[in-house]
Parts: structure tokens; sequence; C-alpha cells
């Protein structure tokens, strides 16, 4: 494998995770305010470990084994770091169901965000969407049904599955977002134990990594690449909550970044899995230009509210 397809596809991987868990890291930041040092130390000491080598170590290969379940435990782990061209072959040939359900999965978060989630709008459209959020529902039932349709076309049971598998995947873990959001203003409260609020920051950074686990394997299959991309964007995104939080909620267009990067990871995965053959570098490259450009409003953004600050201070 090319060194620096292995350094983008990296580079991607860190960013895509960082981007998709800003949200969970300004709830950690909120929910760790009300809480003592040495709560806090524990956290962000101890909260790494599951963090990375629990969750986003031990959630790659479950996804593999679930997709190529005929080469057992033990192989799937040898597999997962072995180079021999016959067993990347086998997987690349048994990933079209797990590449259906994550494509189905992301577009379908990406749906979400533009019809019903809070935002500042950042293209035009958005808001026009934003308005008509009740046609969210039928919008994913509709587009469902069409993908649905295309994996009959292929005569592959297990693809019309797998995108009923994205869609249930989605409506599950946004449905406990959705609780978790209402627990996180109890959690801010008076009187709740700090070994309470940090079995939900462990929960719902489970839940959050999710995405950025699925949407990896729109980056590469190779699960060392996942592991050391994602584990790096997590290690980032512990010390932004720790030190630099409230500079990057000023970035106000950054989640519209990580949504629109879904929608293309989303897509791909699902080009791929209908065996429609994608470059490998397509989903690092459009990560960092979507990002890149959403940063870049964002700062241009900041720079007129700061300059527009500036006179009334003189």
């Amino acid at each position: 494998m090319d060194v620096i397809f292995i350094f983008f596809t990296i580079l991607g991987l860190s960013l895509f995770e960082i981007i998709t868990s800003i949200d969970n890291a300004i709830i950690n930041a909120e929910v760790l305010g009300g809480m003592s040092n040495r709560a806090k130390k524990w956290f962000l000491t101890w909260g790494i470990v599951s963090s990375i080598f629990i969750v986003r170590g031990v959630l790659p290969f479950l996804i593999l084994y679930a997709t190529v379940p005929q080469l057992g435990v033990v192989n799937t782990i040898t597999a997962a770091f072995s180079s021999d061209p016959n067993i990347a072959e086998t997987i690349k040939e048994s990933s079209h169901v797990l590449l259906i359900a994550g494509g189905v999965f992301l577009i379908f978060l990406f749906f979400h965000w533009l019809f019903l989630e809070p935002k500042n709008f950042g293209l035009r459209g958005e808001r026009f969407f934003h308005s008509k959020g009740v046609w969210f529902y039928a919008i994913v039932s509709i587009l469902l049904t069409v993908i649905v349709w295309f994996a009959f076309k292929q005569n592959n049971p297990l693809l019309q599955f797998g995108a009923v598998v994205g869609s249930t995947m989605f409506f599950i873990i946004h449905g406990f977002k959705g609780y978790a959001e209402e627990q996180e203003k109890k959690l801010l409260s008076v009187g709740v134990s700090d070994f309470a609020k940090i079995a939900y920051l462990e929960i719902l950074d489970a839940s959050f990594s999710i995405d950025g686990v699925i949407g990896a394997f729109a980056f590469t299959f190779a699960i060392p690449l996942i592991l050391i991309g994602n584990g790096l964007g997590a290690i980032v995104l512990r010390q932004i909550t720790i030190s630099n939080i409230e500079r990057i909620k000023k970035y106000k267009y950054l989640k519209n970044g990580a949504m629109y990067s879904i929608l293309i990871l989303g897509i791909v995965m699902l080009l791929h899995s209908f065996r429609i053959e994608i470059p490998e570098w397509l989903s690092p490259v459009a990560t960092f230009a979507i990002v890149g450009y959403f940063f870049y409003k964002s700062n241009i953004d900041l720079k007129t509210i700061t300059d527009l600050s500036e006179p009334n201070k003189k």
C-alpha cells in the first residue's frame, strides 16, 4: 500500500473522527464543568482507555466479524492484520452488506440533520429544508424503498437485509441520543453524583463513536489504519475538551462540514455496495475539502464578528 495513501487515509480518518464528535466534546465539557477535580482527572485519564481501546478498538473487529462470520473470531483478528491478498479479496467480496448498511445509516444521519436538527445555516437551501422538517420521515422512507428495490434487482437478499439493518441502526442510535440529550439537563443540575456523570459520559461516548467507526469503512477496510486514525482523532478530541472547547464552538459551521462529509461517505459506501468502483482517494480528499471549506467559512465569519466588536470596545 502506498505510503502517501496510508498517510492521508489516517489523517482523513482522524479529521472525520474529530468533526463528527464535536457535539460529544461539547457535552463532555459541560458535564465535566460540574464535577470534582478528582473525577475530571479520572475521566480524562482512564476514560480515554475505554474510549479508544474498548469502543473504537473493539467495534471495527466486531463489524468485520459480522461482515465475514465464516472467518471465525480468531481468524477475524488475524485477518485484520494480514497482508494476504486472498483474505483481502474474501473481505471485499463479503463487504457489500456492511457497505449498504453503513451507507444507509450515514445518509439518514445527514437528512435528519438537514431537516430536523437546529443548525447555523452555512449554504443556500439549508433554511428551506429545515422549514420542511415534517418531510424527513417521508424522504428517508422513499429513499430506503428505492435502495431496497435496487438491491432486489441485484437478486441479493443479504443486500436488501443490509439496507434495512442500516435504517434500523439509525433509528435505534438516534433514539438513544435524543434520550441522552434529555438526561444531560438532569446531570447539570445539583445533586447528581460524579459516578453517575462519568457513567453517562462513557455510554454517550460509545454511542457517538459509532458514527465515526462506520464512516471509517468508507475510507478503508484496513483495520490497523482505522484503529490508528480513529485513535488519534479521539486523543485530539480529548485535548480539545480540556483546553479549547470554547474556541472550537466559535467555528459555527464545523458541524455543517461534518454532516456534508457524512453524506459523501454514505454515498461512497452505497455505490461500493452495488459494486460501482470509486477511487480510494476520494473519501479522504472529499473530507479534507469539505471540512476545509466550512472551517474557512467559519473563520471568515469569526473575523467579521471580531472586527465589528472592536470599534465598540474603543
